[in-house]
């Protein structure tokens, strides 16, 4: 199956309806783009950028843009953007971003189809460079920074949002044959933290920050103690689920439990030097 396929697919699945859901792949273009938008996610991504960049009207470069949930995104909160997605698919590729372009009336969004790997810019143009789940993806990954960092400015800043990070080969293989849709595409990756690091620092890339899974929400969104409080009630009874001493007793075995899963989430802030 292609990734246009799989989607296609799960769609059409019901047992599938919760991962469609969060993550923002609902056949509804419009309504991922206002989840996304109001998730914590973004919220807390939006509160970082505008910490490490507090400059009116950024130029971002959206590596990987998928059906454009954060292109537009970032467009509607006065961002100059540039979406690149290499796969023309209109429900989650390129021509999705075309369709949102076109229901939003946005003229600050531009659509290039090509890869992180090989981008057709000229070097030090954007002020930021944003991935979203999509740099654990990196055919190269340092290839896929060096190019990220070529064309942002000096000082630039690099945000890469929920990659997978792997303890070693062994990991890796628990990790793809645990997620549930590596099975129909086979396209799912994931590097170990020191490559990371490494490939990072061979583009002359400071890190700032790296989040690990349960230090940020941007991490495990959309995990929170209400929708963990709802399962607990759902589980073993309403009145268990109003007991804050439970729900934070249980809150820390999750986090604990993000931290130690086959593919955990990171996400990296870095600026160029």
């Amino acid at each position: 199956m292609t990734w246009h396929e799989t989607i296609e697919y799960i769609q059409s699945n019901p047992q599938f309806a919760e991962i469609v859901a969060n993550t923002y792949i609902l056949p509804e273009l419009g309504v991922n783009v206002e989840r996304f938008r109001q998730s914590a996610e973004f919220q807390e991504t939006l509160r970082l950028i505008r910490h490490y960049c507090p400059i009116p009207n950024p130029y971002l470069l959206d590596i990987g843009a998928g059906n454009g949930i954060a292109s537009i995104a970032f467009a509607l909160e006065g961002f100059r953007v540039v979406a690149l997605e290499p796969d023309p698919s209109p429900m989650v590729g390129s021509g999705a971003i075309k369709t949102l372009v076109a229901i939003y009336e946005l003229s600050n969004v531009q659509i290039v189809e090509a890869f992180g790997e090989e981008l057709p810019f000229e070097n030090q143009i954007f002020d930021i460079v944003y991935g979203r789940q999509v740099m654990h993806h990196a055919h190269h990954l340092p290839k896929f920074l060096a190019e990220a960092a070529r064309v942002l400015l000096p000082k630039g800043l690099l945000f890469t949002a929920r990659d997978h990070v792997i303890k070693g080969e062994k990991d890796k293989q628990k990790f793809l044959k645990k997620h549930p849709l590596h099975g129909f595409y086979g396209g799912e990756n994931a590097f170990r933290l020191t490559e990371y690091r490494e490939a990072f620092a061979k583009a002359s890339m400071q890190i700032v920050e790296d989040l690990s899974p349960s230090q940020s929400v941007i991490n495990y969104d959309p995990w929170n103690k209400k929708h963990l409080s709802d399962l607990i009630g759902n589980k073993i009874g309403r009145i268990f689920a109003n007991q804050q001493w439970l729900v934070d007793i249980g809150w820390q075995a999750l986090m604990f439990r993000q931290e130690h899963l086959s593919g955990k989430l990171y996400s990296f802030i870095a600026r160029k030097e």
